[in-house]
């Protein structure tokens, strides 16, 4: 078992160049939101993040066949626009926290769903991260790295 192990640091980089595309399976986000996507595909599904430059994360999606989510209509908040589809985010309560939190899905083009939540310090923040899934496009065209 006599491995070059001086090759590791060398193959490190390609593995982390490796995950940044596979972000593709994650909606395009504008450039200028300053946030960048974290991928996690499974057999069946997408898990996405969408975090800010210091790591923490600004929402967070699964796309999948199903949604795990059902809107109840006395939870309506917010409407906002995304990817030409008009969409109602829903309050969501976190036990214990002070915590904006809101929960949405959208039915996607091919079928499947896209099931998106926010969690967020306060009302401002939250309005800013609604602001940002605004600026997602679903589909097969990527035009950011992200």
């Amino acid at each position: 078992m006599n491995k070059p192990v001086w090759l590791l640091p060398l193959l490190l980089p390609l593995a982390g160049t490796a995950a940044a595309q596979d972000a593709g399976a994650c909606p395009y986000l504008a450039a200028d939101t300053g946030l960048t996507w974290e991928h996690r595909g499974g057999a069946d599904s997408d898990f996405c993040r969408a975090l800010r430059q210091d790591g923490s994360e600004a929402f967070g999606m699964t796309i999948a066949k199903e949604a795990p989510f059902k809107p109840k209509g006395g939870n309506r908040a917010e409407r906002v626009n995304i990817d030409g589809r008009e969409v109602t985010w829903y309050r969501t309560e976190i036990a214990g926290t002070q915590v904006q939190a809101r929960e949405t899905v959208v039915q996607l083009p091919d079928g499947r769903m896209a099931y998106m939540w926010v969690q967020a310090a306060s009302p401002e923040q939250l309005n800013q991260v609604l602001q940002q899934t605004e600026s997602m496009k679903f589909g097969t065209a990527r035009l950011s790295s992200n």
